[in-house]
């Protein structure tokens, strides 16, 4: 059987901490940057672990 292969857009995307857990980056600090307060573009910056309900199918997609 051949390898299973890496989701192109997947690996861009997500990144998987030393524990295990897949780590994503915010949507919404691309353009219209205007409109939005500090406040609100201080708490899109940084990343956040991926929600348990999306967990296995990200894994699938990185081949974990």
């Amino acid at each position: 059987m051949p390898k299973m292969k890496t989701h192109s857009g997947a690996k861009k995307r997500f990144k998987v901490t030393g524990s295990g857990k897949i780590k994503r980056n915010r949507a919404g600090m691309r353009h219209i940057l205007r409109a939005k307060t500090k406040k609100a573009k201080r708490h899109l910056n940084g990343g956040v672990i991926v929600d348990k309900s999306e967990h296995a199918r990200i894994e699938r997609m990185l081949v974990i």
